[in-house]
């Protein structure tokens, strides 16, 4: 018997499986990149701290 709750059942191609991946890690690049957008908004004494932390809000704020 199935079980009739499975929530995300395991990719059967391996397209869908890199497919899943890619998702995961766009969204894990948003999130990180938020979080940084805004500990550089709460925190300007960390600016020239890292130089690709700067890169990094520097490009979002370009793009915003």
């Amino acid at each position: 018997m199935e079980n009739p709750i499975a929530i995300d059942p395991a990719p059967s191609t391996f397209e869908e499986r890199l497919d899943r991946i890619r998702a995961q890690r766009v969204a894990l690049r948003l999130r990180h990149s938020q979080a940084l957008a805004r500990l550089m908004e709460e925190r300007e004494d960390l600016r020239g701290v890292h130089a690709l932390a700067d890169f990094v809000d520097d490009s979002l704020r370009w793009s915003a």
